[in-house]
C-alpha cells in the first residue's frame, strides 16, 4: 500500500473541495481527524484521496493505502491529526416509529448498519420495566443478533403460536424501497435454506430443542422484524432501544472482508458432493473423532478435494498439480514442535563455508502465506495487478542482467556494494569498504512496494516517510540505490494483460492432531486460528518476530483457510487434548458403521456384504464388553485390506493384535478374545490341531 504522489498545495485544495462537497458516508473517519486552523475536521484517508484526484485527475478512491499511512503522511506534511472521539447513538423502535440520534439514519437504507457496532440493547415496557437478553451458554454479548433475540425472548409464546403460513410470511427486512421484502420465521436451518440459501441467519432455541430461524446480517437488518413484533404482540408504549457506535477502521475492514467471504460462502453451500464440506466452510475448523479405521484421514482428503474442485470430484488424485497446492497434509507426533509448524531457527551454510542459523517458516506458516497472497490478490483491481506485473518484470530484468558479486553499485553517500545473491524474499549484499558491517540482507518486498507505489523517491527521507518510520534504517540507503538502478534501467515494455485472481479455498489437514503437544506446536496461534478472529482481527506477533526483517510484521490466518483435524477417541493422548483447542474446533463423531460406502472399493459385492456382516457382528460383541464402548469398535477401512488378504489373515495379522491391546489387564482375556473371534467368524485352531498339522508336514 502507498500514498499517491501529491503535494501540500493539493491537500489544501482538497480541503476546499470537501468544504464544498462534503464527505460521503462510507468515507467518514472512524479513528483519526485532520483538524484545520479554523477547527474544521476532515477524514485523513478521504483528504488524501481527493488530493490525488486533484493532482492526478484520477477518480476519488481510498483503495491502496490505509488510515495510518494517510495519518503519517499528512503529519509529515505539517498537518494536525487528532484521534477522533467516538460518538454513541441511540435508536428507538416502537410500533409506530423508528428514530435514531444519528441524523444520517434512514429506514430507506438499512445497509448502513454494516458501518455500526452494537454496544447495548434492551426492551423497555410501557410501565418502565427493562428486559435484557438472557444469554444462552456460549452466546456472545451485544452482537448484530441481540435485538432480534430479545424480541424472540419477550414474544416467544406469541411467535410459536403463529401458523406455519403466518411464520413464513412474517416480515424481517427490506433494505431500501426498491429491494425485496425478506420474510420468514423457520423451524430449522434446513427449512430456512430451502427458501434462502445463505448463512446470514440467526437461530433462537426454545422449548427443549425447537428453533426460530430468521434472516439476520447487520444491526439494522432486523428492525422491521422487531417492529412487526411490537405491532402484533406489544402494548402501547413498548419499545426496543439499541445503543451503537461507528466501527473503527479495523472493524470496518473486517466487516467488508466478512461480507465478501460470506458471499463466497453462499456459493459454497451449493453443489458440494460431501455433506461435511458445507460444515467445514461454515465452521472453519473441524475435527473428525471416533473409532479407529473409520476412514477419518481419507474423509478429510475427500472433503478437501470436493471443496477445491467446487464439487466436481472427491478423488484427491484427480486434482491438478496447481490445485494440490491448496491442500496440505501433516501428521502430528510427540516430538513435533513450534519450529516445524510455525517458524524456527535452522542451520545454514554461509558463503564463506561457516555454519550459521537462519529463521525459516514452518509448514503451516508457509501454507498460510500462499493462502494470504491469493486472498489479497483476489481483492486487487485489474489496474493494480497490471502495475504489479510491470514492476515484477522490471525487477526480474534487472537481477537477470547483473553479474552477482561483480557489478558494483553506490549509495548516495558513495559507499560501494555488490549484490551477491537474491531469493524470493531477500537481497544479499556485500559492502567491502564498510568497517563494521561487511554483509547486509535487504527486504526484497520493500523495493517492490516502492516501485509499485508510483512515487518518485528523491532522498532517503522520502523512503522513511513512505514506510511510516521516524528514523531511516541502514538498509534504506541500499534500498534507495537499487531502486534508482531499476528505474534507470527499466525498459518500455508492452502492457501486460492482467487477469484478476480468483479467490480460492486452502485446506490444511492435521492427521492425529491429538498425538502432538498442542500448546507447544501452536503457541500463540491459539488466538489466530479461532474462527471468530480470522483476518487482521486475529493478528499476532510470533515468537521470533524480533528476527523478522520487519519486527512489526504481524501474522494472521486469512478467511480462505480451513483446518481439518483427525483423532482416535481411544488414543491415550485424547485426555490431555488442550481445552483451548477444543473450543476452537467443531467436533464431529464418526461411528464405526458410518463409512461403510468405502467398502465399495473392494469391487466385489459378495466380499463387501460379507465384510459388513462380520464387522457388524464383531462391533456388537465389542460394545457388549463392560469396560469397552463404541469408541473401541472397528472401522471399515480395516476391511479394505481384503483386497490382498483373506478374512483369516485380516484377523490374525491386524484385528486380533488390536483387540488384545484393548482388553489387556481385563478379567478373562482369553474368554473375551474367544467371543470376539466367534463373532467375527474366525475358527480358532486348537493346540492339538496345530501339532497334528506339524506332524503331517514332517
Amino acid at each position: 500500500m502507498a500514498i499517491p504522489n501529491i503535494k501540500e498545495q493539493d491537500i489544501i485544495e482538497a480541503l476546499k473541495y470537501i468544504d464544498e462537497n462534503g464527505v460521503p458516508f462510507h468515507n467518514q473517519s472512524t479513528k483519526y481527524e485532520l483538524v484545520s486552523g479554523e477547527g474544521k475536521k476532515y477524514p485523513p484517508k478521504y483528504v488524501v484521496a481527493v488530493a490525488a484526484h486533484i493532482a492526478n485527475v484520477a477518480e476519488i478512491t481510498t483503495e491502496g493505502f490505509n488510515a495510518v499511512e494517510a495519518k503519517n503522511f499528512l503529519e509529515a506534511q505539517g498537518f494536525n491529526i487528532e484521534i477522533k472521539q467516538q460518538e454513541k447513538f441511540q435508536l428507538s423502535v416502537t410500533a409506530a416509529s423508528v428514530e435514531s440520534t444519528d441524523e444520517r439514519f434512514t429506514m430507506d437504507n438499512l445497509s448502513l448498519g454494516d458501518n455500526y457496532k452494537p454496544l447495548d440493547v434492551y426492551f423497555k415496557k410501557a410501565d418502565g420495566t427493562v428486559v435484557k437478553r438472557s444469554y444462552s451458554k456460549g452466546e456472545r454479548r451485544n452482537t448484530n443478533q441481540t435485538m432480534p433475540r430479545i424480541a424472540c425472548q419477550v414474544f416467544e409464546k406469541q411467535i410459536s403460536a403463529l401458523s406455519v403460513e403466518d411464520k413464513e410470511n412474517f416480515p424481517i427486512c427490506k433494505y431500501n424501497p426498491n429491494s425485496e421484502l425478506i420474510c420468514g420465521i423457520y423451524s430449522s436451518v434446513d427449512e430456512y435454506r430451502k427458501h434462502r440459501n445463505t448463512i446470514e441467519y440467526l437461530t433462537y432455541g426454545y422449548d427443549n430443542g425447537r428453533q426460530f430461524v430468521i434472516y439476520c446480517w447487520n444491526i439494522f437488518s432486523t428492525i422491521i422484524f422487531v417492529q412487526e413484533c411490537l405491532k402484533r404482540f406489544g402494548e402501547p408504549g413498548d419499545q426496543f432501544v439499541l445503543t451503537y457506535r461507528e466501527k473503527d477502521e479495523k472493524e470496518t475492514e473486517a466487516a467488508k472482508t466478512e461480507a465478501a467471504v460470506q458471499e463466497e460462502l453462499v456459493q459454497q453451500f451449493k453443489g458440494y458432493r460431501n455433506p461435511f464440506s458445507a460444515m467445514l466452510i461454515e465452521s472453519k475448523n473441524l475435527i473428525f473423532r471416533g473409532a479407529p479405521g473409520t476412514g477419518k484421514s481419507y474423509l478429510a482428503k475427500e472433503i478437501a478435494t470436493d471443496i477445491i474442485s467446487n464439487g466436481y470430484f472427491d478423488d484427491y488424485t484427480l486434482l491438478t498439480d496447481e490445485q494440490k497446492k491448496q491442500v496440505e497434509f501433516v501428521q502430528f507426533h510427540p516430538s513435533y514442535d513450534y519450529s516445524d509448524f510455525v517458524e524456527g531457527l535452522r542451520p545454514r551454510v554461509n558463503d564463506d563455508g561457516t555454519m550459521g542459523f537462519e529463521l525459516q517458516d514452518g509448514i503451516f506458516k508457509k501454507f498460510v502465506a500462499h493462502a494470504r497472497k491469493n486472498y489479497e490478490d483476489s481483492q486487487k483491481s485489474k489496474e493494480t495487478i497490471e502495475k504489479e506485473i510491470s514492476v515484477q518484470e522490471s525487477m526480474t530484468e534487472f537481477f537477470s542482467n547483473i553479474e552477482l558479486g561483480v557489478d558494483i553499485f553506490k549509495t548516495i553517500n558513495g559507499n560501494e556494494f555488490s549484490i551477491t545473491s537474491v531469493d524470493d524474499q531477500h537481497i544479499y549484499i556485500s559492502i567491502p569498504g564498510n568497517a563494521s558491517v561487511k554483509k547486509l540482507t535487504l527486504n526484497l518486498d520493500e523495493i517492490r512496494r516502492m516501485l509499485e507505489s508510483g512515487e518518485k523517491f528523491d532522498k532517503i527521507k522520502d523512503i522513511t516517510t513512505f514506510f511510516g518510520k521516524t528514523f531511516a534504517t541502514q538498509a534504506y540507503s541500499y534500498d534507495f540505490a537499487i531502486y534508482k538502478e531499476i528505474v534507470k534501467r527499466k525498459k518500455k515494455m508492452s502492457k501486460s494483460v492482467a487477469k484478476v485472481e480468483e479467490l480460492k479455498k486452502y485446506i490444511f489437514i492435521i492427521d492425529e492432531i491429538n498425538r502432538g503437544e498442542i500448546s507447544k506446536i501452536f503457541g500463540e496461534l491459539f488466538f489466530a486460528i479461532d474462527p471468530g478472529y480470522r483476518g487482521r482481527a486475529g493478528e499476532i506477533s510470533t515468537q521470533y518476530a524480533n528476527l523478522h526483517s520487519d519486527p512489526d510484521e504481524k501474522f494472521f490466518i486469512p478467511e480462505n483457510v480451513y483446518i481439518i483435524g483427525t483423532m482416535n477417541d481411544i488414543d491415550r493422548s485424547v485426555d490431555s487434548f488442550d481445552f483451548a483447542m477444543r473450543r476452537r474446533f467443531r467436533f464431529v463423531e464418526l461411528r464405526a458403521d458410518e463409512r461403510l460406502e468405502m467398502l465399495a472399493a473392494l469391487e466385489d459385492e459378495e466380499l463387501e456384504a460379507e465384510a459388513i456382516r462380520r464387522m457388524t457382528a464383531l462391533n456388537k460383541e465389542i460394545a457388549s464388553v463392560e469396560d469397552l464402548n463404541e469408541n473401541y469398535q472397528i472401522g471399515a477401512s480395516y476391511f479394505l485390506k481384503l483386497k490382498t488378504l483373506n478374512f483369516d489373515q485380516l484377523w490374525t495379522d491386524y484385528l486380533k493384535p488390536l483387540l488384545q491391546e484393548y482388553i489387556q489387564g481385563m478379567y478373562d482375556e482369553a474368554g473375551l478374545m474367544s467371543r470376539f473371534a466367534k463373532a467375527y467368524g474366525y475358527k480358532e485352531t486348537l493346540e492339538g490341531d496345530v501339532n497334528e498339522t506339524a506332524q503331517n508336514q514332517g
